[in-house]
């Protein structure tokens, strides 16, 4: 006989009215948290000054958040969002994608960088970092809301998520978001392990290879998210992870080639 977990956690953590404080959005604030702290304790680390911290949270916050909800609105579901575009607007409704957020992180970061006069990939490599971090509490959130799950299963692992069906699932939130945590740890261990100056470009190199890379891996797992994805042998998440791993596999080889140029 076989024993799965039941998963039936309730979205919101308590309300008041209208007004409700969901774990999901408490991911998020765990998120920008956890990466101020880092960011910081990395400038401190390198002399540089730490007052311009505020300005690029907000900017990160705005690019994440904007980001990945016009990813989602033009990747995953543009025929609605076009025909109602007001709906864009309605963030607390859900529908964020990852990989919107990233090419909107990255082009705030080639702005922001040139504005401040700083190197773009001294400034992402540390931002990277946190990044992966925030993969982890944003999974987390998924799977405090039961959304995102994988295909049925018969893994003693198997969770029922008694929000969507009675059917035992992968827990592919679980998976991607300890694959997230694991890889964090490890580009931070290296961060350190170099002093706090690794070769410029390996740590967005491994962070894109590695996150989206696991990405591509763990899809296959997944219930497709929207209809279209049924009939595709990758779907929408991985096809858009292929070029971020190909990005990422240059950016590792080129990063070793000029460390070693150095030598």
């Amino acid at each position: 006989m076989y024993t799965f977990i039941i998963w039936n956690i309730r979205p919101e953590i308590f309300s008041i009215g209208s007004f409700s404080v969901r774990w999901y959005g408490l991911m998020f604030v765990f998120s920008f948290y956890f990466g101020f702290i880092i960011i910081q304790r990395m400038l401190r680390k390198e002399g540089f000054d730490e007052s311009i911290l505020d300005r690029l949270a907000t900017w990160m916050i705005v690019a994440t958040l904007a980001g990945a909800r016009l990813g989602h609105t033009l990747f995953y579901e543009p025929g609605y969002y076009l025909k109602h575009p007001i709906e864009i607007l309605k963030i607390w409704e859900g529908g964020l994608a990852s990989h919107g957020a990233a090419i909107a992180i990255i082009v705030t970061l080639i702005w922001f960088a040139r504005k401040n006069k700083w190197d773009f990939f001294w400034l992402i490599d540390r931002i990277a970092v946190p990044v992966a971090l925030s993969g982890f509490f944003i999974r987390i959130g998924n799977l405090m809301n039961s959304e995102i799950f994988g295909r049925s299963t018969t893994l003693p692992w198997g969770f029922v998520f008694v929000r969507h069906d009675d059917l035992p699932r992968h827990p592919s939130q679980l998976y991607e978001a300890l694959s997230y945590l694991l890889i964090f740890i490890y580009l931070l261990w290296f961060y350190y392990h170099k002093d706090g100056k690794p070769a410029k470009r390996y740590l967005l190199g491994m962070f894109f290879t590695l996150v989206f890379g696991v990405r591509i891996v763990i899809e296959f797992l997944k219930e497709p998210q929207v209809a279209f994805e049924r009939t595709m042998t990758l779907n929408m998440g991985q096809l858009l992870s292929i070029p971020f791993v190909v990005a990422g596999l240059y950016l590792v080889f080129s990063s070793k080639t000029d460390d070693a140029a150095k030598v």
